[in-house]
């Protein structure tokens, strides 16, 4: 492919979740960006985000909030990115509200705050158990509207183009087949977690780090790759595919866990490392691979206008959330980890920034607090979209030649990228690969 042929723009973005989109609003609209995506526009994690987003609810909250999220990360967060995600988060929610997006209010008018596990406080807004949709959705329709935003879907990146430790660029694989090279004065990567690496996960199958096997590949830095949050409660099926999620709000309304005997056997709002091992514990107790879920102080209506996807999708597998015991099993679900990154999303590679998921500030620490990941998502794709903003630098434009034919084909691709993912984690802890990535697809 000839240097004239490559696609240029000022800002790619790789991945359509919230943090992509969201930076992608962010830059200023004299910038052209270019935001390509694995699969369709809807098929990203943050759509499936039920419980809520955290805020800030009154400056006499600060310190508890500090502490919970501190708490909840086993005090192995970066106290400056917990202490700037809490203090943007009234400015970043209500720059959402004036977009349109909508939150549940109470009787009173009020916005309804709920509670989720390790939280002391009711401090997490919702737009019933769809949270991540109605966020998500929102921006899409605004991004789509504005001329500088160019969308490309089920388009895959397969490397970086860098030289001297400065990124150019990204390499491309379309749906058909086809290798192209875009050429970019900043480029963002926000692809997400490992999902898909994993049997039993919450995310989207094409989830697949990515980036943290082309950071291995380039000598970007990444952080705490090996700090993975499985998720306590998700639907208990034998089917294949991704686990369907009940989310960590259900309990915060009431609900309880239940062992093979029908006792209750844990707090259900501690943090969700605790929980887990709580369930894991049971379940290894009775020789069973699932504990049981059940809401006892709602009625079916309630639940149904509170969590309305979580109720049917227990309906349609013939359980009333409200009656029966819900069968759930513990299952992959977010990267605390990654692209090692400051506050504003810069990466150890010029021109190079990571946000969302993908990246690793240090908010979360060893164990996501919930209902932190939307909210950090927001806060750290607009100060990374503000950086870019600012950056007067001019980048040398002799970038590298791309041999677009010697990459492989895409099956090679994704074996060679997992398996530099999954060594990489067995490097770093080789009891969490034993415990949970010996049943990796």
């Amino acid at each position: 492919m000839k240097k004239e042929n490559y696609i240029k723009t000022d800002t790619v973005i790789v991945g359509s979740g919230i943090a992509g989109i969201f930076a992608a609003l962010c830059l200023p609209e004299s910038q052209d960006v270019l935001v390509i995506t694995k699969e369709r526009l809807d098929e990203c994690d943050s759509w499936l985000a039920q419980g809520g987003v955290c805020v800030l609810t009154d400056i006499n909250d600060f310190d508890c909030y500090f502490e919970d999220t501190m708490k909840a990360g086993h005090y192995e967060n970066n106290p400056e990115a917990v202490r700037v995600m809490i203090e943007s988060s009234r400015d970043v929610i209500g720059t959402l509200v004036d977009l349109g997006v909508k939150f549940d209010v109470g009787d009173d008018g009020d916005y309804d705050y709920t509670r989720e596990g390790a939280h002391r406080r009711n401090r997490i807004l919702h737009h019933k158990d769809e949270t991540g949709r109605e966020i998500t959705q929102t921006l899409l329709e605004i991004a789509k509207q504005k001329p500088n935003i160019t969308f490309v879907t089920r388009t895959t990146m397969i490397d970086l183009i860098e030289r001297d430790n400065t990124c150019y660029g990204i390499v491309c694989l379309d749906e058909y087949g086809e290798r192209g090279a875009v050429i970019a004065d900043n480029i963002i990567l926000a692809t997400g977690g490992i999902g898909g690496l994993f049997v039993n996960s919450t995310n989207f199958p094409h989830i697949t780090g990515d980036s943290f096997a082309l950071s291995l590949k380039h000598g970007v830095e990444l952080e705490n790759i090996n700090y993975i949050q499985i998720h306590p409660t998700t639907l208990y099926s034998k089917k294949k595919g991704r686990r369907f999620l009940i989310s960590e709000s259900v309990r915060g309304e009431g609900a309880v866990l239940l062992n093979e005997n029908g006792e209750r056997f844990t707090d259900e709002l501690q943090p969700r490392d605790v929980v887990t091992n709580a369930i894991l514990e049971e379940m290894h107790k009775f020789g069973t691979d699932h504990v049981y879920l059940t809401l006892p102080n709602m009625t079916s209506e309630e639940a149904q206008k509170r969590f309305p996807n979580i109720f049917e999708a227990c309906m349609a597998e013939g359980y009333d959330m409200t009656k029966d015991p819900v069968p759930v099993t513990p299952a992959q679900h977010y990267m605390m980890g990654g692209v090692k990154t400051d506050t504003n999303g810069v990466t150890s590679m010029k021109y190079l920034y990571a946000v969302g998921e993908t990246a690793c500030n240090g908010v979360h620490g060893r164990n996501r607090l919930a209902s932190n990941s939307l909210l950090e998502s927001l806060v750290f794709a607009k100060r990374a979209a503000d950086t870019i903003a600012k950056d007067n630098s001019v980048k040398d434009d002799n970038y590298p030649d791309v041999d677009l034919e010697k990459y492989p084909e895409r099956d090679e691709i994704k074996k060679e990228f997992k398996k530099l993912i999954m060594d990489e984690i067995k490097r770093k802890d080789e009891d969490f690969y034993a415990k949970w990535c010996n049943d990796e697809n």
